[in-house]
Protein backbone atom coordinates (compact mmCIF):
# COMPACT_ATOMS: atom_id res chain seq x y z
CA UNK A 1 0.00 0.00 0.00
CA UNK A 2 1.33 3.63 -1.17
CA UNK A 3 0.64 6.86 0.35
CA UNK A 4 2.09 9.70 -1.50
CA UNK A 5 4.75 7.60 -3.05
CA UNK A 6 5.86 6.50 0.32
CA UNK A 7 4.82 2.67 1.35
CA UNK A 8 3.07 3.00 4.02
CA UNK A 9 4.55 -0.32 5.61
CA UNK A 10 8.00 0.99 5.26
CA UNK A 11 10.28 1.48 8.44
CA UNK A 12 12.32 4.57 7.70
CA UNK A 13 15.91 4.80 8.63
CA UNK A 14 15.96 6.47 11.55
CA UNK A 15 18.15 10.02 11.47
CA UNK A 16 20.04 11.79 14.12
CA UNK A 17 18.80 15.11 16.14
CA UNK A 18 21.39 17.05 14.40
CA UNK A 19 19.40 15.75 11.25
CA UNK A 20 16.25 16.70 12.55
CA UNK A 21 17.64 20.19 13.36
CA UNK A 22 18.55 20.88 9.99
CA UNK A 23 15.57 19.77 8.17
CA UNK A 24 13.50 21.68 10.91
CA UNK A 25 15.71 24.55 10.14
CA UNK A 26 15.40 24.38 6.39
CA UNK A 27 11.58 24.04 6.46
CA UNK A 28 11.34 27.36 8.81
CA UNK A 29 12.90 28.96 5.98
CA UNK A 30 11.02 27.97 3.38
CA UNK A 31 8.25 29.02 5.52
CA UNK A 32 9.43 32.52 6.03
CA UNK A 33 9.65 32.93 2.15
CA UNK A 34 6.04 31.64 1.80
CA UNK A 35 4.83 34.05 4.33
CA UNK A 36 6.51 36.92 2.59
CA UNK A 37 4.68 35.56 -0.74
CA UNK A 38 1.35 35.60 0.96
CA UNK A 39 1.82 38.96 2.11
CA UNK A 40 3.17 40.46 -0.66
CA UNK A 41 0.43 38.77 -2.69
CA UNK A 42 -2.81 40.23 -0.53
CA UNK A 43 -0.67 43.46 -0.45
CA UNK A 44 -0.88 43.90 -4.19
CA UNK A 45 -4.27 43.07 -4.39
CA UNK A 46 -4.37 39.21 -4.84
CA UNK A 47 -5.11 36.29 -2.54
CA UNK A 48 -1.84 34.16 -2.72
CA UNK A 49 -3.36 31.45 -5.01
CA UNK A 50 -4.11 33.87 -7.40
CA UNK A 51 -0.48 35.12 -7.38
CA UNK A 52 0.87 31.12 -7.95
CA UNK A 53 -1.94 31.12 -10.76
CA UNK A 54 -0.32 33.54 -12.57
CA UNK A 55 3.08 32.39 -11.89
CA UNK A 56 1.92 28.83 -13.02
CA UNK A 57 0.54 29.97 -16.61
CA UNK A 58 3.23 32.99 -17.20
CA UNK A 59 6.23 30.13 -16.04
CA UNK A 60 5.11 27.47 -18.27
CA UNK A 61 8.21 26.08 -20.46
CA UNK A 62 8.16 27.66 -23.82
CA UNK A 63 4.94 29.27 -23.72
CA UNK A 64 2.30 32.32 -22.64
CA UNK A 65 -0.27 29.85 -21.40
CA UNK A 66 -1.45 27.11 -19.50
CA UNK A 67 -4.15 24.46 -19.40
CA UNK A 68 -6.15 24.53 -16.46
CA UNK A 69 -5.30 20.21 -16.39
CA UNK A 70 -1.96 21.97 -15.63
CA UNK A 71 -2.51 24.34 -13.55
CA UNK A 72 -4.44 22.51 -11.58
CA UNK A 73 -1.45 19.74 -11.24
CA UNK A 74 0.90 22.40 -10.84
CA UNK A 75 -0.90 24.27 -8.23
CA UNK A 76 -1.95 20.57 -6.09
CA UNK A 77 -5.33 21.46 -6.17
CA UNK A 78 -8.36 19.64 -7.60
CA UNK A 79 -9.71 20.35 -11.21
CA UNK A 80 -12.78 21.93 -10.24
CA UNK A 81 -10.58 24.09 -7.80
CA UNK A 82 -8.80 25.09 -10.40
CA UNK A 83 -11.97 26.34 -12.49
CA UNK A 84 -12.97 28.14 -9.44
CA UNK A 85 -9.69 29.91 -9.17
CA UNK A 86 -9.57 30.94 -12.81
CA UNK A 87 -13.00 32.03 -12.78
CA UNK A 88 -12.06 34.42 -10.21
CA UNK A 89 -9.05 35.67 -11.74
CA UNK A 90 -11.22 36.00 -14.83
CA UNK A 91 -13.59 38.23 -13.05
CA UNK A 92 -10.54 40.55 -11.91
CA UNK A 93 -9.29 40.93 -15.36
CA UNK A 94 -6.48 39.04 -14.71
CA UNK A 95 -6.54 35.88 -17.22
CA UNK A 96 -8.50 35.06 -20.21
CA UNK A 97 -9.66 31.54 -21.35
CA UNK A 98 -9.85 30.44 -24.99
CA UNK A 99 -10.61 27.20 -26.52
CA UNK A 100 -7.46 25.02 -27.22
CA UNK A 101 -6.36 25.57 -30.49
CA UNK A 102 -5.67 21.65 -30.96
CA UNK A 103 -8.31 20.01 -29.06
CA UNK A 104 -11.62 22.36 -28.63
CA UNK A 105 -12.63 20.57 -25.72
CA UNK A 106 -9.52 22.12 -23.74
CA UNK A 107 -8.93 25.62 -22.37
CA UNK A 108 -5.88 27.74 -22.33
CA UNK A 109 -5.67 30.72 -20.23
CA UNK A 110 -3.80 33.40 -20.67
CA UNK A 111 -2.68 36.19 -18.84
CA UNK A 112 -4.63 39.27 -18.92
CA UNK A 113 -2.78 42.61 -18.83
CA UNK A 114 -3.24 43.28 -15.32
CA UNK A 115 -2.53 40.10 -14.43
CA UNK A 116 0.98 40.40 -16.43
CA UNK A 117 2.11 43.82 -14.57
CA UNK A 118 1.01 42.57 -11.49
CA UNK A 119 2.53 39.19 -11.77
CA UNK A 120 5.86 41.34 -12.99
CA UNK A 121 6.10 43.68 -9.78
CA UNK A 122 5.59 40.38 -7.56
CA UNK A 123 7.79 38.76 -9.39
CA UNK A 124 10.23 41.47 -8.57
CA UNK A 125 9.96 41.63 -4.85
CA UNK A 126 9.77 37.76 -4.51
CA UNK A 127 13.56 37.27 -6.73
CA UNK A 128 14.58 40.43 -4.31
CA UNK A 129 13.68 38.64 -1.16
CA UNK A 130 15.07 35.28 -2.37
CA UNK A 131 18.40 37.01 -2.80
CA UNK A 132 18.54 37.82 0.12
CA UNK A 133 17.62 34.23 1.67
CA UNK A 134 19.38 32.39 -1.02
CA UNK A 135 22.33 31.85 1.82
CA UNK A 136 20.23 31.00 4.42
CA UNK A 137 18.61 28.15 2.31
CA UNK A 138 21.41 27.08 0.31
CA UNK A 139 23.55 26.26 3.65
CA UNK A 140 20.11 24.59 4.80
CA UNK A 141 19.51 22.37 1.82
CA UNK A 142 23.66 21.52 2.29
CA UNK A 143 23.32 20.52 5.83
CA UNK A 144 20.41 18.06 4.93
CA UNK A 145 21.82 16.72 2.01
CA UNK A 146 25.00 15.77 3.22
CA UNK A 147 24.08 12.67 5.39
CA UNK A 148 22.18 11.19 2.82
Amino acid sequence: MEHNGLSVHMRPRLISKTQIENLAAFRYAMRRFLRFSENAARKAGLSPQQYQLLLTIKGMPGREWAYVTEIAERLQISHHGAVALITRAQKQHLVHRTPGQEDRRTVQVTLADKGEELLGRLSALHQQELGQLSNQLREQLEAITTDL
